[in-house]
């Protein structure tokens, strides 16, 4: 009973490191995605106009605003929803401290359960939530409830940036590596550097989340090439059509 006991003690000090380490992997997982996005948008783009015109001046135009929109849309879209997030973190922020006020011994009670639920004895656990709420009551019922880090609540400017920064990073790939070879062999090189990019982006995530690699980078480079089969018939068409 003691070995087992101990053994909740040291997870329960485990849980804000292995908090904090997922909360790390979220905004990986998000920044290669963003990587991701902006590789298959921007090269889909190129090469379908690399299809229809030899123009470098016509590609890098193209190219340019297609990576500008798409990281002003991303960082928009990731803004819009780390706002909501964070409304409502703030919102069970304001109710624990109103549960707080109106419902003290209440709000105790249920936090001597927590801990020990956690592995505490009873007699620890009545000291330990007495000391707990004499220092900061608020921080630690939203930290035991919910989870929630008063000082680490969602940031939808950091997200919104980080998610554009991502997609700037991956969209330059495609960019660069169909601007930069001659006109003869700039819709091969760009094609296969963004499928050596889509497998290394599938890798990674696959990875981070724990998923068979194999099988990941398997879907993402077959869906890559599967969007620049198409970008580039439509290409080739409308430059056929056009001319």
């Amino acid at each position: 009973m003691g070995d087992e006991g101990g053994a909740r003690r040291a997870r329960h000090r485990r849980e804000p490191h292995a908090r904090s380490v997922s909360a790390r992997l979220v905004w990986l997982r998000a920044a290669v995605m963003g990587a991701n996005d902006g590789i298959v948008s921007t090269a889909g783009l190129v090469v379908g106009v690399a299809a229809a015109t030899t123009q470098t001046s016509a590609i890098a135009t193209a190219g340019g605003a297609g990576l500008i929109a798409g990281a002003v849309s991303m960082a928009l879209g990731e803004y819009v929803s780390v706002s909501s997030q964070r409304d409502a973190e703030r919102a069970m922020v304001r109710q624990e401290a109103d549960e707080l006020r109106r419902l003290p011994e209440l709000e105790r009670a249920e936090l001597v359960g927590m801990l020990e639920a956690r592995g505490l004895s009873p007699e620890t656990s009545v000291q330990a939530a007495d000391e707990l709420t004499a220092h900061d009551a608020l921080s630690t019922h939203l930290e035991l409830e919910l989870g929630l880090d008063r000082a680490r609540l969602a940031d939808p400017w950091a997200a919104a940036g980080s998610s554009a920064v991502s997609f700037v990073v991956g969209a330059l790939l495609p960019l660069v590596a169909i601007l930069l070879p001659p006109a003869a062999t700039r819709i091969p090189i760009a094609v296969g550097a963004v499928l050596v990019a889509l497998a290394g982006t599938g890798a990674l995530s696959a990875r981070l989340g724990g998923a068979p690699v194999r099988r990941a980078v398997l879907r993402l480079v077959g869906g890559g090439a599967a969007a620049l089969a198409v970008t580039y018939a439509v290409g080739e068409a409308l430059g056929a059509a056009v001319g």
